[in-house]
């Protein structure tokens, strides 16, 4: 619940005479905010202290006031449940009084050490009783867990490798195609060839940004030889674009392919090389590795998730696909975005052995259930798992 005790921050000054008062102004309304803070902790401190009292020891949740939060202009104050940190020991403890059964405790620990009880928790989620919510299924094995936690792990080291691929080709087939048909490397700075002159300049100084942040000796060679670099500008030295663009991240390729001209031969043409017949539908796609890929980059879960960003089935392909259309299931899960991954890798790299990896990791690991990814049906019968 929120409380609101009717505080507005000062009024913003007009005129340049009356400017001189604002920062004291501030002052005094930063100053009565910490003071009504205090006086509401010391009071919630108080009430705390009395009602643990009256608590059971066991009862391990306790209310703590949460900062002072500026919303629309009002000050809020508002509670918030934190929990008492837990051992290891506690940790298992726990687990196995809601029914986890544990073959090795002490390599449990170790797992727990460098693996945190709440990152391991959403492999377990399925494991529990939904009637009681926190009590654990019959059968339910830590070392299912970590092995679900393994697979999960292996599986993002391949599909990184897969990316790898996308994004290098990707890469090189922009600054091929464009730098030649333009017969310039400074394509880029023609805004005429983008679709939004906003989004045009953003991705510009995305662009140069990272090229003034990068360690690659290229860049900070580039940038000391030139007096008038300017990575806050769209003016003074700019390099050309197969310089530029190599430090690019996929996820400001990805937004400057999309950017592209619909009616540019370049943009038609990039899209078949990746042997897809519409640049709209290879769009959408590196849109939804792009997203892949940032959750692997930080090394987040696979396991059970939907993506934020979903593969579209093509309308038209060169290449192998798949018989059946992609159901809404396997397009949220992450089977979807793999399929246009191995898709992709294949029409720009045959020689590749991606598919090959995954299915024997999918081999290996029996136990897995890995209808979690999206893998339902018959799907190692399409043509592009066979």
């Amino acid at each position: 619940m929120h409380l609101r005790l009717g505080i507005s921050p000062p009024s913003r000054y007009k005129d340049s005479e009356k400017s001189s008062n604002k920062s004291n102004n501030s002052k005094k309304f930063v100053e009565n905010i910490a003071e009504l803070t205090k006086k509401h902790y010391i009071c919630t401190r108080n009430n705390e202290e009395n009602s643990r009292i009256r608590q059971s020891e066991s009862n391990d949740n306790r209310t703590r006031r949460h900062p002072v939060d500026l919303l629309a202009g009002h000050l809020f104050i508002y509670t918030m449940s934190n929990q008492k940190p837990r051992t290891i020991h506690e940790q298992i403890r726990l687990l196995r009084s809601r029914g986890m059964t544990f073959s090795n405790e002490e390599e449990a620990k170790q797992c727990l050490a460098h693996i945190s009880y709440f990152r391991l928790k959403y492999y377990w989620t399925d494991m529990r009783d939904e009637e009681t919510e926190h009590d654990f299924k019959e059968g339910a094995l830590f070392d299912d867990v970590i092995a679900r936690y393994d697979f999960d792990r292996r599986l993002r080291l391949i599909l990184f490798d897969a990316i790898e691929i996308i994004e290098v080709a990707l890469r090189a087939k922009i600054i091929n195609h464009l730098s030649q048909a333009k017969g310039s490397g400074l394509w880029y700075l023609d805004a005429s060839l983008f679709e939004r002159n906003d989004y045009y300049e953003d991705f510009v100084l995305d662009l140069k940004y990272e090229f003034d942040r990068s360690t690659e000796p290229f860049a900070k060679e580039y940038i000391a030889e030139q007096p008038n670099w300017d990575c806050e500008s769209m003016e003074g030295d700019n390099p050309d674009a197969w310089m530029i663009l190599e430090v690019a991240t996929f996820g400001t390729l990805s937004k400057m392919y999309k950017n592209l001209k619909s009616q540019l031969p370049e943009r038609a043409t990039i899209a078949n090389d990746f042997g897809l017949y519409s640049a709209k539908e290879l769009s959408s796609w590196l849109e939804a590795i792009s997203v892949l890929r940032n959750i692997i980059a930080h090394h987040s879960r696979l396991w059970n998730r939907n993506l934020a960003k979903q593969v579209t089935n093509p309308k038209g392909h060169r290449d192998k696909w798949l018989l059946n259309l992609l159901t809404d299931n396997q397009k949220k899960k992450p089977f979807g975005v793999i399929s246009a991954m191995i898709y992709l890798c294949n029409a720009v790299y045959p020689e590749n052995h991606i598919k090959d990896k995954l299915l024997t990791l999918i081999d290996n690991s029996p136990n897995i259930p890995y209808y979690k990814y999206g893998f339902v049906g018959d799907w190692r019968k399409e043509p592009i798992w066979r």
